[in-house]
């Protein structure tokens, strides 16, 4: 961004800025690559003295409950999920220093904000970063909440515990599946046994554990969706979100459904109606819309039913309730 600035103040060409793409004359230039930012230290932080932060904060408190506001410590992952889309910050895992990025926080507390919310792909991908980070903030004194996207198999008990006792009060897992097969074909690189032990971890530590879990995917059946309704259900989350897979140009998932027709990808927007489960399904799939959506409320029904039910009222009302909607989501198309 300086460097274009620097163009228009001197009224230069764009040509000699990597990295970005522009118009000349009504032609379509593209100029050399831009090499990653290897030191993050290097970077200043946001000028948060420019925000109107007196509205933010009004509107996270009316929403929430309290005031937040994101920030990154890290860029890249080197995982390759199947249907994960890295065009911005690529597979080259960089980082910040926990000094670094502690002094952040000390300026975000200074504006005022109750909670940071790491942004990172994953937050907890470097166990010693993540607890020296967590130490830095006990070590300062910093009175601040916190919370972050982890992997299962990024974090142990060890790190749940030094997470919660620095302010760490909320992390989500990207779990996805509840068949080991399914994980495979995702390129998870995990096991649904890693992923209820994390959970039961993180629960133990004292933090809440929201999960992400995509059904339908290609290459599942009935019974593969079923199992990803009764794990994740089963497991003592206090958020959880269904969505279809979506096939983000560049990912290994679109370029294995382009050609199964349905709606043009490309020209996809969220569904702006009020209905209750607002995704769209954007290929040609071996199940329907209608069935992947009648599997999403079943799964919401089933995980609020354990909740408010007990073991006891689960068993009475919520088991038939199960084996009934499990028959009904086999007979649909």
């Amino acid at each position: 961004m300086v460097e274009l600035a620097d163009c228009v103040e001197k009224n230069a060409g764009f040509s000699d800025v990597k990295g970005i793409t522009f118009k000349d004359e009504g032609k379509l230039r593209v100029t050399s690559s831009r090499d990653f930012v290897q030191n993050l230290d290097d970077l200043p932080f946001p000028s948060r003295e420019l925000f109107d932060n007196k509205a933010y904060k009004k509107y996270f408190f009316k929403k929430f409950g309290y005031t937040i506001t994101p920030m990154i410590t890290s860029r890249g992952c080197p995982f390759s999920c199947d249907f994960c889309s890295r065009p911005v910050f690529g597979d080259d895992f960089r980082v910040r220093s926990p000094g670094n990025i502690v002094d952040e926080v000390e300026s975000i507390v200074s504006f005022g904000y109750d909670r940071v919310w790491f942004a990172d792909d994953c937050f907890t991908l470097n166990r010693n970063r993540v607890i020296n980070v967590c130490n830095e903030i006990i070590h300062r004194g910093i009175d601040v909440d916190w919370e972050c996207l982890s992997r299962v198999d990024t974090m142990d008990r060890e790190v749940a515990l030094k997470m919660k006792q620095s302010g760490c009060t909320r992390v989500f897992f990207g779990i996805e599946s509840g068949n080991n097969d399914v994980l495979g074909l995702m390129k998870k690189q995990i096991t649904v046994e890693q992923a209820r032990k994390v959970v039961y971890n993180a629960k133990d530590a004292g933090m809440q554990v929201g999960a992400f879990f995509i059904l339908g995917y290609p290459g599942e059946s009935d019974g593969t969706v079923l199992d990803t309704v009764r794990f994740a259900s089963s497991l003592p989350l206090d958020y959880l979100s269904f969505t279809l897979p979506y096939p983000i140009p560049g990912t290994p998932l679109y370029e294995r459904v382009k050609g199964n027709g349905g709606v043009a990808i490309d020209d996809w927007e969220e569904p702006k109606n009020w209905s209750l489960i607002r995704h769209k399904l954007l290929y040609g799939s071996s199940f329907s819309e209608a069935k992947l959506k009648f599997a999403i409320g079943k799964a919401h029904l089933q995980f609020y039913g354990r909740r408010y039910l007990g073991k006891k009222g689960y068993n009475m009302i919520g088991l038939p309730f199960e084996h009934l909607t499990d028959t009904a989501f086999k007979l649909l198309h």
